[in-house]
């Protein structure tokens, strides 16, 4: 497995030479053992702001074409993530915070919130950071590429 993992960031680097970018690319594990999954591939360097596109729409094509190259190279499917200079961190807790402060928000003022359409797996996030709000609950409306997600207040029992 060391040699796929080696394998996938030479593939990951290559493909970004040939975009022009100048950068490096190093593979985080999410745990102690090779066997833990998804392999995680983080890109770092300097002004690669163009990688991560609005609300991160050019790193999921990116990860998702990468996924798609590797998979079909290795012939089977292994659960990767690219991130680029700890993006993904950083709004991950930037989604969750705003879920919780508009939870606040539902309640003291009883109104519904909608949130701007999103990716859905931006939307899962707040999904799962109210799903045990006592008050609020969730719900995604609408369709992709516009789906929202709302949250309002649970109905009284």
């Amino acid at each position: 497995l060391a040699e796929d993992n080696a394998w996938y960031r030479e593939t990951l680097a290559e493909l970004l030479d040939k975009m022009g970018m100048d950068c490096q690319v190093k593979i985080r594990h999410p745990g102690t053992s090779d066997e833990e999954l998804p392999l995680t591939l983080d890109i770092e360097g300097e002004d690669l702001q163009v990688l991560i596109g609005r609300q991160g729409q050019v790193l999921n094509a990116l990860q998702y074409i990468t996924s798609l190259i590797l998979n079909q190279q290795m012939g089977k499917w292994m659960p990767l993530m690219i991130d680029v200079q700890g993006y993904r961190f950083r709004r991950e807790r930037q989604l969750r915070q705003m879920a919780r402060r508009l939870a606040d928000q539902v309640i003291q003022t009883g109104r519904k919130q909608v949130l701007e359409a999103m990716p859905a797996n931006e939307r899962r996030l707040i999904h799962l950071e109210l799903r045990y709000h006592p008050f609020v609950t969730t719900e995604s409306v609408g369709d992709e590429p516009n789906r929202r997600t709302t949250i309002l207040l649970k109905p009284k029992e």
